[in-house]
Parts: C-alpha cells; sequence; structure tokens
C-alpha cells in the first residue's frame, strides 16, 4: 500500500475536524492464518492511561483556520472511476496517477485553498474539495491507493480485511471514509465491512463508477465529490454505497445493472439520503451502534461459506457435493418466499443431515425483493429440518454475515445460529417496522399552527424534538425520553447549535442519562457549532465517570493540538490537578505546546504547583523542550524562584 498525502487528521462526529495538528496513526499488528483468519484488535481499555500508553502525537506547522474543515480518507482499491486512456486509447488502471490528475481538476481539488492552507508547491498536501454551497465544512482528502489497483472482480475476504484494517489504524485521524471500489462486488464488500467494523461511529461510503472519473461523459466526478461532502459533513454510523444520488445501507444493495449508470438499489428498504440541489438525510432511517463500547474490527471470517440456487430438477450428486465438507455455511437460494421442492425428500433428507452436522443454513428468497416466510406448506419443510430463515437479506448481506458469524469461535453453535436471524447492523426486517409516518405530537401542534406540507411537518418535528429531549435531559427524566422516543424523536438530533442532547447531558454531568443515550445509539462524535464533542463537555466539567465511559465508545479529542496546548497550559496556571487529570484520561499527550512553545510543565514550573510537577513527569518524553524564547520548565522553575521544582527537573541531575 502506498499513501499519496501525508496529513492525517483527528477525527470528529459531525464528520468534521478543524484539522490543524494531528496525531500519528498507531502501528498494530495484524496476523493471517490459512483461512482468511485475522486476528481481532483489540482497542486499548478505558482506564486512566500510563505513560507507556500515552498517544503517540506528532506535532505539525499549520496554522490555525477560522474555515472549518472536515478530514476525509479515501481508499482507492481499483475499478473503472480511475481508470484511464493509456498509449493504445484503452482503458486501464494506471498506478500512482489518480492524485496526480485529481490536483489538475478544479472541479475535485481546490489548488489555491490548498496553496492558501497549506503553502505554494505543497504538492504533498492533503487534496482540498471546492466549497460547497450550504455544508459546514471544507472538506480535505487524502488518497491511499493500494498496489496492486484490483478489479474488484478479483476481491476476496482477505482485501476485505485489508481495508477494515486501514480504516482501523486510521478511525482517530479522520472525519469519515470513502472506499473507491469497482462496481461488480462492491455490495459483498460493503455487507461485508457493515460487520466487521464493530460499533461503528463514523461515516464509511463505498463507491464506484460505470465510467471514469476523468471521461468527459462520467458519473465518476458526482459519486466521488457526493461521498466525500457525505462522509466529511455528516455522522451516518453505517457502512453505506453511494451510486446514483442515492446514499444506500451497504448490507441491503445489490447491484441491478451492468450498465445504467443508477446500476445500485437497496429492494427492500429506502435509501439514507438523496442528493439533489441538496443532502436530504433520512435520520430516522439509520441503524446505530446501542452498546456501550468503543470501535473496534473482527476480522476473523470463514471462507467455507457459499451460495446455493434451487433450480428445477437440480440434481442430488450437485446437491451432496456443495454441502458436504469442509463446508460450515449456506445460503440457500430458494423460490418465492422460501420454497424448495418439497416432493424431493432425498434433497431434504440432506439438508438435515448438513444441518445436524453443524452446517449453518440460511434460506433466502431468489426474488429481488420481498421476505421469507412459512406460509407455505414448503417452506415450513424447511425450517422443520433445521434451514433458519434469512428474511429480507440480499444474498449478499447472507453470505458476507455468515461468513462473520461462523469466524466468531467464542459463540457456540447455538449462538451463532441465533445471531443469523437478529437484525446486527440493519441488514434484515425480522419484525414488521414501526410506523414511522404519522406523529400524534407533531400532528397536533402542526395543526394549531395551520401547517399540512410533508416539508413542514418534517421541519416541525426537527425543531420540537431536540427541544423538548433537551428539556428532559435537563430534568433527568428518562420515562420522558423514552416517551419522546416512542414518538418518533431522533435521540441523536440536533439544534439550532447542532448540540444534541448527549452534549447537555455531559455538561450537566448525569452518568445516568449520558449512559441511557449512549445505549440508544447516540453518536459520541457529533460537534456543536462551535466545534465541541459531548467529549469535551466532559472534560471542562472534570467528569471523569463520564470521560471514562464516551472513551470506552469510541470518543477522542478533535482539533488543534496547540489550542489543546492552550487549555493545558491555562489549567496548569491555574494548578489545576483535576483538569490536567481529565486531559490525560481522555488521550490526551500533556506535552503538548501553546502557540508559545510553552507546555503546561513550563507553567507548572514559573507558578511554583509542585504537584502538577510530580504528576505531569512520568508523562513527559522530554522535559527539557524549549519555548520560543529558548528556556526550558527547569529555567522557568529557577526564574520563579521555586528551588524544589528546580532540583526536580535539574538536567544535571537527570544525567548523573
Amino acid at each position: 500500500m502506498s499513501s499519496n498525502e501525508n496529513g492525517s487528521a483527528n477525527a470528529n462526529g459531525n464528520g468534521n475536524g478543524n484539522g490543524n495538528e494531528c496525531s500519528a496513526p498507531i502501528s498494530l499488528p495484524l496476523k493471517v492464518s490459512s483461512q482468511c483468519s485475522l486476528e481481532k484488535v483489540i482497542p486499548p481499555s478505558p482506564t486512566l492511561q500510563s505513560p507507556a500508553m500515552r498517544r503517540n502525537v506528532s506535532e505539525g506547522n499549520l496554522i490555525a483556520q477560522d474555515v472549518k474543515e472536515a478530514r476525509v480518507r479515501v481508499i482507492y482499491t481499483g475499478g473503472t472511476i480511475g481508470m484511464m486512456r493509456n498509449d493504445r486509447n484503452v482503458l486501464a488502471p494506471i498506478p500512482n496517477a489518480l492524485v496526480r490528475i485529481i490536483r489538475k481538476y478544479p472541479n475535485i481539488h481546490d489548488e489555491e485553498y490548498a496553496e492558501r492552507r497549506f503553502g505554494a508547491g505543497a504538492s504533498m498536501a492533503p487534496l482540498v474539495l471546492p466549497y460547497v454551497q450550504g455544508e459546514a465544512r471544507r472538506v480535505l482528502y487524502q488518497v491511499t491507493e493500494y498496489t496492486p489497483l484490483l478489479d474488484s472482480s478479483n476481491m476476496t475476504m482477505h482485501d476485505w480485511a485489508r481495508i477494515a484494517n486501514d480504516i482501523y489504524q486510521s478511525y482517530e485521524f479522520f472525519d469519515g471514509f470513502v472506499v473507491l471500489h469497482g462496481t461488480d462486488t462492491l455490495s459483498y464488500t460493503a455487507s461485508a465491512l457493515s460487520f466487521m467494523l464493530e460499533n461503528l461511529g463514523k461515516t464509511v461510503i463505498i463507491t464506484g463508477s460505470q465510467l471514469p472519473i476523468f471521461e468527459t461523459r462520467t458519473d465518476g466526478k458526482d459519486n466521488f465529490t457526493s461521498a466525500l461532502i457525505i462522509a466529511g459533513n455528516y455522522v451516518i454510523p453505517e457502512v453505506c454505497i453511494f451510486f446514483g444520488n442515492k446514499l444506500l445501507r451497504g448490507n441491503r444493495t445489490v447491484k441491478v445493472s451492468s450498465n445504467s449508470l443508477d446500476a445500485f438499489n437497496s429492494p427492500n428498504v429506502p435509501p439514507l439520503a438523496h442528493i439533489g440541489i441538496n443532502v436530504n438525510v433520512d435520520y430516522r432511517l439509520i441503524f446505530r451502534p446501542c452498546s456501550v463500547e468503543r470501535f473496534c474490527v473482527h476480522l476473523q471470517l470463514d471462507e467455507n461459506v457459499g451460495l446455493l440456487r434451487i433450480f428445477p430438477s437440480i440434481s442430488l450428486s450437485t446437491f451432496r457435493a456443495f454441502l458436504a465438507p469442509p463446508m460450515r455455511g449456506v445460503v440457500l437460494q430458494s423460490f418465492g418466499s422460501g420454497n424448495v421442492p418439497s416432493n424431493r425428500k432425498d434433497l431434504i433428507d440432506e439438508l438435515k443431515t448438513a444441518s445436524e452436522r453443524g452446517v449453518i443454513i440460511i434460506n433466502c428468497t431468489q426474488c429481488p425483493n420481498g421476505s421469507v416466510a412459512e406460509i407455505y406448506h414448503t417452506g415450513k419443510v424447511l425450517f422443520d429440518v433445521g434451514v433458519i430463515p434469512g428474511y429480507d437479506m440480499t444474498p449478499e448481506a447472507a453470505l458476507s454475515k455468515l461468513a462473520y458469524v461462523i469466524g466468531k469461535e467464542e459463540w457456540p453453535l447455538e449462538v451463532k445460529k441465533q445471531m443469523m436471524q437478529s437484525n446486527l447492523r440493519g441488514e434484515l426486517t425480522s419484525t414488521a417496522a414501526l410506523k414511522m409516518e404519522d406523529y400524534d405530537l407533531v400532528d397536533a401542534v402542526a395543526r394549531s399552527l395551520h401547517l399540512s406540507s410533508p416539508q413542514e411537518l418534517d421541519q416541525l418535528g426537527a425543531t420540537l424534538f431536540p427541544a423538548m429531549i433537551n428539556a428532559a435531559v435537563a430534568e433527568g427524566d428518562i420515562k420522558k425520553i423514552n416517551n419522546l422516543k416512542a414518538y418518533g424523536a431522533d435521540l441523536s438530533g440536533s439544534n439550532h447549535d447542532h448540540r444534541t442532547a448527549l452534549h447537555l447531558a455531559c455538561q450537566m454531568g448525569n452518568l445516568q442519562i449520558v449512559r441511557h443515550l449512549l445505549h440508544n445509539g447516540v453518536s459520541v462524535h457529533i460537534r456543536d457549532r462551535y466545534d465541541r464533542t459531548p467529549l469535551q463537555e466532559a472534560v471542562s466539567t472534570d467528569n471523569h465517570e463520564i470521560i471514562q465511559l464516551l472513551i470506552s465508545c469510541g470518543a477522542h479529542l478533535t482539533g488543534s493540538s496547540r489550542a489543546v496546548g492552550e487549555q493545558l497550559c491555562a489549567a496548569a496556571s491555574r494548578g489545576s490537578l483535576r483538569r490536567l487529570q481529565s486531559y490525560q484520561l481522555a488521550g490526551t499527550d500533556l506535552s503538548l505546546s501553546d502557540p508559545s512553545g510553552r507546555t503546561a510543565l513550563h507553567v507548572a514550573a514559573l507558578h511554583g504547583f509542585e504537584e502538577l510537577i510530580h504528576y505531569m513527569l512520568p508523562y513527559m518524553e522530554n522535559t527539557d523542550k524549549k519555548d520560543m524564547l529558548g528556556l526550558t520548565a527547569y529555567d522557568y522553575a529557577l526564574r520563579g524562584s521555586h528551588a524544589s521544582i528546580a532540583d526536580l527537573l535539574n538536567p544535571a541531575k537527570k544525567n548523573e
């Protein structure tokens, strides 16, 4: 893998970082076994970090910006979207050419802004999407190009694991992720990633095109730029597919045409968003993780799974050979609503034998729309011999889910079967969905205001619900929060300052409400109008329990390291040990400096706060760091006439 850009950034929830200075990605080990069993990467536990666990921070020299920015990582795996014409005028993938040519296209890269932001001739600086009317943030994006570039027909489970691990490695440093991929197996990759990326809190969008991005006629440019805009400006914690002006849930999507520019569809669920003049996201459809756990990836997939499509007069030998060892999971594509020939006792017996042997068999319909049901005798026969209903899962989703579930070696067989019937990532509808069209509460207010159009009702709900949820949070009333949710309120909804109920609960220090909101899928990554996340609210009130809880859900500090350095110095000037502990607990490097080059150690030494010095020393790799005047913390202690602190910081004694 080769990276064509050198910038990385802290990430946030609204998909927006101001990208001034950034932490360097952490290198994690990755082991591959003989059958695509990649060992799960375990994130650090959310406890007070020892010096050895400190985040690795590399300081940049970027100046602070008034313009709000978002950072998006683009993983370019290959496919038609990046192909170019070679010397024979034939479309082909050309290594290391995508970024170089993007820099020449003003509708994809704003060179003027990039030079103003990063300096003239910054050929290795991140790419910048031109200004988009109505969006709050400029999108800076970094492209990582795979070597070799892959035709999507050649994709394997190892490649899925590589993409998932690349997202994991840089998860904290980007606001969203876009994967450029060939269209043929794009649905398989999207389905697999939706399961592999556990407790996902940020937007991951997979896209491609039917025509290359640099052709005169192309769908690639719109697909690519729209994916960047959404990944950088919206919190949609799912693996999605963007194609043909629609944002689709990845594990619900199938390719429906080999030549239409509208090549993908999600047959049993509506799009999550439509892109027209504006971006219209239906937040009620978004599937949110509701467990209080950090983002991680599960890379152990089992390759011994397959698709078996039933057809009239299928032979017993074909059927038996397909179900034979080492097969461990089968997606049975049956007729209609889940039927197979009930008069073929030989086939039924083979299914029963395989099920008793431990093979997990999922029954999915061959029809593009609809669900498996037990309304006919022929479907009931399958259920009786141990075949599990796949409801309305697509074959791509069912297959990748099987590989994921069977790869969970810690789960016994019965748990695996239960999980295959459970809605893990929005991939299936096992029960009738709640109707969300009519809300008595909104209707009552709408009638009093003489509002009637769907647009007016949506706007009214978007205005009323956040205010009412925040009032319930302020009162600490969980019952009222649940009632509002039952009316259709989005607990992740934000008010006009882009603040969510989680921001308020963290500010008020109500641990019970914070926990309840997290269990209901409220994102820890959303930033308010002033770029503050719920974690920053918890740090500002020094609530260590809430900080730990948010960190356990994948929260992390965002923004400029210089700004954080200023806050550390301010805490040190007040002698606030608890504030320094809050920042350290939130994953901050206590050696960050302010714009004058001073660290909290400098300031504590100047003001004579010896307790702070003792606390910070184990976390400082370089206690002799100099500020812009060339002074160290030891020099500050001498000038402040604090002999005991000077003795602690004396470089001569440290070298003895």
